[in-house]
This record gives structure tokens, sequence and C-alpha cells, in this order.
């Protein structure tokens, strides 16, 4: 007695071929296979280049977080002098610093003065940025500022001038060399009440940190020079802490807050911008529902492509079951039909995706070009391009999003060719 042929066998992949195939006749079947074929191309390239277009956003984002602030920050909870005024520095900013250094999992401790809000002004323009002072060593160990995208001057002379953002610089019309002007609210006190305090330094200094909001606003001192300015002579405003694990910041907080001691406070850069990643987590998971909803809508196509070929194919379906195809041969047979289609398309929707992801900067250029500029506006968007970052992860979930859903929409109709009558096939043949 002869075997069973097994499961997939040779003549199964011959005959689903002959029906992909569609004679001129069968155009309709013809015409639903490319409709399935398109629609899941491109619904997998959407998925695709969403997901590397929000990975590499969030890369963005707190890359240049953390790579130009700090991971976490020690303050006081301060002291209330005898006018009434809540004084919050940190006198014993060596002792506390030292100790925080001792903490695992630290890189890197920096006392800073924090000067808040300021007036800069070159000959013509002004405008308001926050002042940081800061030792040169220590500003040097901040990627974002000391390894900027794009820099001038010599960051090793802050102790000579005053380094700025590239957005400030624009604002106000300077270059590396010029001189420009401080005034600080916070002056000296009189008996005529507190005077503004003016200062002019030379820009020794511009970075371009790859954040709107930092390069159009921020400003470094160096830490002697910004004491002396902001009369915070022997005290530091606030001690800012790297660690090794950034993302994982939470598992040294507790040990940094001991180390600092019983009236100190942390912030770590999650609690300040923990409330954006939280919404950009949300907003990833909904449109990658949304995508998925595509993908099924792109997936039914084969649904309604299989349905025509099952029913073109009725008369051959009874010969075949006539001479003993079994059913599940016949099931098989158009389940290859479906899931082809599903497997072509997906591939060539990870190829179109991932070349977007890999090319996305000519792509955007082209476009902002095309539209006549302004297509991105970093003062909204935070940074000055859309990126990008293609990962395996990502590509392999939107495969196995898109292969799960054509295989599935495949077995229903191939169930119902299998589970037709010969006879019934054959009757009015």
């Amino acid at each position: 007695m002869a075997s069973n042929p097994p499961p997939f066998a040779a003549f199964e992949w011959m005959i689903a071929w002959r029906y992909l195939r569609a004679r001129r006749a069968e155009g309709g079947v013809s015409v639903m296979t490319w409709i399935s074929l398109i629609g899941i191309t491109l619904a997998v390239f959407a998925l695709i280049a969403t997901l590397a277009v929000r990975s590499g956003f969030r890369s963005e984002f707190v890359g240049t977080i953390l790579g130009a602030n700090a991971h976490a920050t020690i303050l006081s909870v301060g002291e209330v002098d005898p006018l009434g005024n809540l004084n919050r520095t940190i006198p014993e900013y060596g002792e506390m610093a030292e100790r925080l250094r001792a903490v695992p999992g630290v890189t890197h401790v920096a006392p800073v003065i924090s000067g808040g809000m300021v007036l800069v002004s070159s000959q013509t323009q002004n405008w308001g940025v926050e002042v940081i002072g800061i030792a040169q060593p220590d500003l040097a160990d901040m990627p974002g500022i000391a390894a900027a995208e794009q820099s001038a001057g010599d960051l090793s002379r802050l102790g000579e001038g005053i380094a700025i953002g590239s957005g400030v610089a624009r604002r106000i019309g300077v270059r590396v060399g010029d001189r420009l002007r401080i005034t600080s609210p916070n002056g000296v006190q009189t008996p005529m009440g507190r005077s503004p305090r003016v200062n002019a330094y030379e820009v020794v200094y511009i970075f371009t940190a790859g954040r709107y909001d930092i390069d159009s606003t921020r400003a470094y001192l160096s830490f002697d020079e910004a004491q002396s300015f902001f009369n915070r002579e022997g005290v530091a405003d606030e001690i800012q802490v790297m660690v090794e694990d950034p993302e994982h910041v939470e598992n040294v907080a507790l040990p940094l807050l001991q180390a600092a001691g019983d009236r100190a406070v942390i912030w770590t850069w999650r609690d300040i911008s923990g409330g954006f990643l939280r919404a950009l987590e949300v907003e990833d998971n909904v449109m990658f529902i949304i995508l998925s909803i595509l993908v099924l809508i792109a997936a039914m196509n084969i649904v309604s492509g299989l349905i025509m070929l099952v029913k073109n194919k009725g008369r051959d379906i009874g010969i075949l079951r006539t001479i003993g195809l079994s059913e599940g041969s016949v099931l098989r047979v158009f389940f290859i039909c479906g899931s082809f289609t599903g497997l072509i398309g997906t591939g060539m929707g990870v190829i179109l995706g991932c070349l977007f992801a890999i090319y996305i900067d000519p792509i955007f250029s082209f476009v902002n070009f095309a539209m006549g500029g302004g297509v991105w506006d970093p003062s909204i968007r935070g940074i000055y391009a859309l990126p990008a970052e293609l990962h395996l992860a990502d590509v392999l979930k939107a495969v196995a999003l898109s292969l799960g859903l054509s295989f599935l929409v495949t077995i229903f109709p191939a169930r119902r060719a299998a589970r037709m009558n010969p006879v019934e096939a054959l009757r009015y043949e």
C-alpha cells in the first residue's frame, strides 16, 4: 500500500504555484492577489517606519538629555534666615561631593551654581538665558557640551569667558571672540534695594547640543566666576551626579540620598522628563495598535482573493478530490496560495521600511526641499531633524504580526476549499 505523502509535498507547491499564476480569463483573481500584495507591503512598510522613527525619537531625546544634563541632582531642603528668606545653598559642597563619589555606580560628581535666567546682550540684541556655573573639567565631562555635534572655540578657556549655545549666539548675533554683557537682577544689596549686577565676558566656546531648548537658552560660566557674579561665595546651589546606568538611575537614588545627608533631596532626569517619556510610550502603543489594524485590513484582502480563487477553481477541486487528493492536501494548497502572498508582501515591506530608516536623512531633505522648507520646526519638536533608529526587535515584531495575521486569515477560505463536496463541485460541469 502506498504511504500518504508528507505535508507540503512538492505536488502541493506545484498546484499552488499554478493557481497563483492566473490566466487572463481569471484576471479578477490576479488583481486581488496584487491588491493583497501591495496592501501588505505598504502596511508593513508603515509599521516598520513608524517603529524606527519612534525608537530614533526616544533615543535622540534621551541622548540629548543625558548628554547635556545631570543624571541626578542633589539639592538642599534649605534653611530660613533671620530675615525670613529661604536659603537652599550647600555650604559643605566639597564634603558632600566626596561622599557622593564613593557611592557605587557613580561616575562623576560636580558642584554647580544655578544662576537662573539672566539677560545677555550684544551690541544690537538681547536674549534671556539660563546661566550655570561649573568647573571647566566638570563641563568637559559632559559629552553633549564638550563633544557637541557642532562647536567652535576652546572649552579649556572657560575660566576666561563664557560658553553659550548656538541658538543663543544666533539670537544675539555673536561669534567666538566677541563680548557679551550679562545682567542679573540679583545684584548688590544697597540701601535703596538690590541693584542689578552687570558684567561683560568674552565668548570662548559655542556648542550645539542637539536640543533646541538647550542650545537657545543655556550658557556656562566657570564655577569661581559664577560664585562671584551671583553672590554665592563659598557655597554651591546643587550637586550634579552622573551614573553608569542612567536608564536605571532610580537604582542609585536611595544610596545617593543617604550619602548626601538628612537635609538633601534628589531629582533624577526621569523625574524631570518622565511625564514626556510616559506620554511618548502611550502614543507609541496607540500608533502600534492603529498600524496593526492596517496590517489586518491588508491581510483581509487575502481572504477576498482566496474566496474568488476557490470559487473559480471549484471544478479543479472536485477533480483533485476525485482522483484521491485528501482534504488536508487541498487545504495546504490554498494555504500556500494565501500565505505566499503574505510572505512576499511582508518581505517587500521589510525592505522598504529598512531602506526608509537607513536613508531617512536624504528622504527628509528631499521632502523639506519639495515643500519649500520649514517642514520641521525645532522650536516645537525640540530636536533639529526627524530621527530613525532601526532595531532588530522592531523588525521582527512587524514581521511576526504580518505573517501571523496572513497565515491566520488564510486558514478559513482554505478550509472551505478542503471541505467542498466533489460531487457538488462537478454536478454542473
